[in-house]
Order: C-alpha cells, then sequence, then structure tokens
C-alpha cells in the first residue's frame, strides 16, 4: 500500500490475517497478557518488538488526525505502517484516536490549539482566578470536543473491521486537568491561599473519568476487542493508564491529600491499569503510589537529564517488590539479553523495536531459552 491509499482500503484484510489485523497469534498474544495481569508466567516475561518490514522503507510519522482535521491522512500513514511492520512477541497494532495530551481539559471547555511543524497540541489556561466547581460540567457535552473523538473513534472502528485496535485516551485528568485549565504556577497558588476550593473542583472532575473511559470503549466496541492504551498492554477488561504529572509540583502532604485519593478513585473504576510515573521530583510520593493496591503496573520514566531506567535498578526492584508489574520502554534489545534476568519476570514487559524481524524473533527466542 502506498501512502496514497484511500483509507478504505483498511476495510480490506488479507485472509490469513487474524482478528485484530497484521499477521499475530492473537489467542497466543491474550494468553501471554493474561498471565501477566495475575503475576503469572507461561514461558518468560513479556515482549513487544516491532521492525520494518522492509528496511529501506521508513515508518511514516505520527499524525493528530483529529487535532488537526487531517483525517484522512492520519489514516492513510496509519495503514502504510501496518502492512509495512513486524510485530513480533505480544506486540498488537494499534491506531491512537486522540486530540492530544490536553484533550481531557478541552471536554472541559478549553480551546485546542494544534501545530503542523511541531506535531502536537495544547490548551491554553481558560480558567480566571473566579473559577469555581460550578464550571466543571457534570456530564460531559456531546455536541464539542468529546463528541468529536467519538465520531472519530467509531469511523475508525468500522475501518478497522478487527484487524486492529482502538486505544483508550491518553486521560490526563484530576490534578493535570486542572493544571492545564488554570496553569501550573496559579494552581499551586491555588493550593495554598484555597485547597478546598481545588478540593471542590476536583470532586466535580473525578466522576467525568468513567464517563469518557466509558463512552470511549462504547465508540471503540472495546468489551468485544479488548483495550489497549498509549502504553501498549492489551487487557480484555476496562483498561486505560493513570497519571498525575502536577504531583512533581506539590509536597508529600498536599500528594496526600489531593492525588492519592483521585488516583484511588480512577483506578477503582478500571478492571486493568499502568500507572505513568513521570520525574524523579515525584519520587517523594513513591511509597503512597505504590501503596495503592489497584494500581497494577508502574512505567517509570526518569524525565529529561536523567539516566535511563536500566540505570536505576534498585527502584524497579523496589516497584516488582510491592507488587507492581513494570513497563519498560527504553532498553535496547542487547540490554533486555544482558540483564533481564535481575528482574522478576512475572511482573516484567518489554516494549522494544529491532531492524529486522529475524532479530526480533531471535531476540524473543533468547529470552525464552535463558529464563
Amino acid at each position: 500500500m502506498t501512502p496514497e491509499a484511500k483509507p478504505d482500503s483498511l476495510q480490506r484484510a488479507p485472509a490469513q490475517e487474524t482478528a485484530c489485523g497484521g499477521v499475530v497469534d492473537f489467542d497466543r498474544i491474550k494468553t501471554y497478557f493474561r498471565a501477566f495481569w495475575e503475576r503469572d508466567l507461561v514461558d518468560r516475561p513479556l515482549i513487544s518488538v516491532t521492525s520494518p518490514l522492509d528496511d529501506k522503507l521508513k515508518p511514516l510519522p505520527y499524525l493528530y488526525g483529529v487535532a488537526s482535521g487531517h483525517y484522512r491522512e492520519a489514516l492513510e500513514r496509519f495503514a502504510f505502517n501496518l502492512e509495512h511492520t513486524f510485530y513480533g512477541g505480544e506486540a498488537l497494532p494499534y491506531y491512537e484516536c486522540t486530540l492530544g495530551p490536553d484533550q481531557f481539559a478541552a471536554f472541559l471547555g478549553g480551546t485546542i490549539e494544534y501545530s503542523e511543524e511541531a506535531g502536537t497540541s495544547w490548551v491554553h489556561p481558560f480558567w480566571d482566578d473566579d473559577y469555581a466547581e460550578s464550571e466543571v460540567p457534570r456530564e460531559l457535552s456531546r455536541d464539542g470536543y468529546f463528541e468529536k473523538i467519538l465520531s472519530f473513534i467509531r469511523t475508525t472502528r468500522e475501518l478497522a473491521d478487527g484487524r486492529f485496535l482502538i486505544s483508550m485516551l491518553d486521560i490526563h485528568s484530576n490534578l493535570d486537568a486542572i493544571m492545564t485549565a488554570r496553569g501550573s504556577q496559579n494552581l499551586c497558588l491555588d493550593l495554598a491561599d484555597d485547597p478546598e476550593r481545588v478540593g471542590r473542583v476536583l470532586g466535580r472532575i473525578l466522576p467525568l473519568f468513567p464517563q469518557v473511559v466509558d463512552a470511549v470503549a462504547a465508540a471503540g466496541d472495546m468489551d468485544k476487542n479488548g483495550y489497549i492504551g498509549w502504553i501498549p498492554a492489551y487487557s480484555e477488561k476496562k483498561y486505560a493508564v493513570l497519571q498525575c504529572d502536577f504531583s512533581i509540583m506539590i509536597s508529600p502532604e498536599m500528594c496526600r491529600r489531593f492525588v492519592i485519593p483521585a488516583l484511588e478513585y480512577e483506578a477503582s473504576c478500571l478492571s486493568r491499569n499502568v500507572y505513568h510515573y513521570d520525574g524523579v521530583g515525584a519520587l517523594a510520593h513513591l511509597d503512597e503510589i505504590l501503596a495503592i493496591k489497584a494500581i497494577d503496573v508502574i512505567q517509570w520514566v526518569p524525565g529529561a537529564g536523567q539516566p535511563r531506567t536500566i540505570e536505576w535498578m534498585d527502584l524497579l526492584k523496589k516497584i516488582q517488590k510491592a507488587g507492581k508489574g513494570l513497563w519498560l520502554y527504553d532498553w535496547t534489545p542487547e540490554e533486555i539479553k544482558g540483564r533481564f534476568k535481575e528482574l522478576d519476570p512475572r511482573f516484567l514487559y518489554f516494549s522494544t523495536s529491532t531492524e529486522t524481524p529475524k532479530d526480533a524473533e531471535e531476540l524473543i527466542n533468547y529470552v525464552r531459552t535463558h529464563m
């Protein structure tokens, strides 16, 4: 397929393809993920590994189709990449319908701005100093950004025709949504000057989280096909990625008061989840985060200028000791081979890439035979 092909071509799948699209053994992959969520092991840790099918063809960059308005081009790029990518181990083809990282704040009334040059979108602060909990809707509007993303998901589901999955939204909710609506500096001042108001606003935002998850799941037929997210863990049960990036800016006391209860609530709305733990400064809250029983998996992101995750072995072991799985996204295939045995394979999921399908298959076989 060429980049100029019509997105309707996504509907024509070769007969040998499985229900999820691409050349994957979907039933086998489900078995491995079931074991992972249950802290069991089939024969090795989870490994999602992709490679180009033709080393002369480079994948086309991802395009925010909904935010940019270029729906057709976004799906054409994905169709091209899908047909030219090898999916090895537990890798699954999926498409992320998204308005960008600030989309939840847009559902609350913000305006999305998109930069084609930067390839991303954002929402500028839109709540003034007099904002109140009444500005948070109790039900998300179906005639704005929220309906726009749901409509695109429904269209993409029809085009997928069972050959690839649709991702759950990247949901920056809780204090992250307030941070976008107010601006990070203003929210810090709000927490110092009027923490009760912040609490009331947060109390109005939290019930919107399951509204988003359930509506997106229905639009993408996820109860039938399964769930996946931008952290590509597959689940047959309700799944999403949790996070609170704003936590890096507040004290442990404020985190215990606002962040921990919010994450506990959001986790209770899901069957499976991964927590996106971003930044060395957020480690002040590590014990409180690990104490949330409903959090299943941690993605540790050290942050710009910090050593990569492989250099944080003591921290990774502490996370596993707390009963949490790990999603490790930045180890090379050679690093996986050399050091995977330092961690508990039952709590371990790698995502990586190789130059060729042969290299991907060799990585999988190496880990299996060196358990």
